[in-house]
């Protein structure tokens, strides 16, 4: 099963932080030795190492210094600045408005040849209507964001969907659980908007659209956080405080071999649409 995203990130911190501890024990140098070596208190070493404390470029040349392997501090200030970087908080990505984060991908979009993307709580973002968007959007601006751009967010978001009928050989594969269906975003004019646009795009050439029932018997995979893989180079999961962007190859096989394992459980084709068309009938 794959890491969650949020013990992704700790893990490649903790990663740095074993190595270094490795190098110390490996000199023969205790932690007070260290400190000395390095010219600051023993407690700093003790919270590196726990991965309490992130190291900075400077703190890993000393270190490696100290333990007479500096030919290794470029490499572990690499790992280091990934590891930091690969949790990235929604406070930083969102401080000049939700239409700037939309905006933001476009060149990821353009060029990725295969998505694959799944939820399990909205309906995706490149299948959104404007009046859906807009209500998710309004959703995320109360969450303390300085600009309320959500309505321009929205529009930037719709935009964006027009890459689905662009062509260029792309594959757009979606998979969603059943209760992304049932979700109240909205008003019901909204949500029978939404709704009905999935009908239409999910007959789209260049996409699948499966849905997991909610009554899919012997999963394989219980529902997981939403999370969309760009071709086999980057897997962006969303939480609610970041957005985590995984590159590492083998945590991508894993996302990947999860995806394949819920589109398994998933019904297309006329199976899927009367999901769809059971919860528009619960609208009204």
């Amino acid at each position: 099963m794959p890491v969650s995203p949020s013990s992704s990130a700790q893990a490649a911190r903790q990663a740095v932080a074993k190595r270094l501890r490795a190098l110390r024990v490996e000199a023969g140098l205790t932690i007070g030795e260290l400190a000395t070596a390095c010219g600051w208190h023993h407690s700093k070493t003790s919270r590196i190492e726990n991965a309490v404390t992130a190291p900075s470029a400077r703190d890993i040349r000393r270190w490696c210094t100290a333990v007479a392997a500096p030919r290794l501090a470029e490499d572990l200030i690499v790992q280091s600045v990934h590891a930091e970087t690969m949790y990235r908080e929604w406070r930083d990505q969102t401080r000049r408005g939700l239409a700037e984060l939309q905006n933001g991908r476009a060149g990821l979009y353009q060029s990725t040849d295969l998505f694959r993307i799944y939820s399990s709580t909205l309906v995706p973002g490149l299948l959104q209507t404007e009046g859906y968007a807009a209500a998710v959007l309004r959703i995320a601006a109360r969450e303390g964001l300085a600009v309320d751009d959500s309505a321009e967010a929205a529009r930037a978001r719709v935009d964006r969907s027009r890459i689905l009928h662009e062509g260029g050989g792309r594959r757009f594969v979606f998979v969603v659980e059943e209760t992304v269906l049932h979700h109240r975003l909205g008003d019901t004019d909204a949500m029978a908007a939404q709704l009905g646009h999935l009908l239409s795009a999910g007959a789209l050439p260049a996409v699948s659209l499966g849905i997991i029932p909610m009554a899919a018997a012997d999963r394989v995979q219980w529902p997981r956080e939403t999370f969309h893989l760009f071709d086999e180079a980057l897997v962006s999961v969303e939480l609610v405080s970041a957005q985590v962007n995984v590159t590492q190859p083998s945590e991508v096989t894993q996302y990947a071999r999860t995806f394949d394992q819920l589109r398994s459980m998933a019904v297309y084709g006329s199976d899927a649409r009367a999901l769809i068309l059971r919860a528009i009938a619960t609208l009204h």
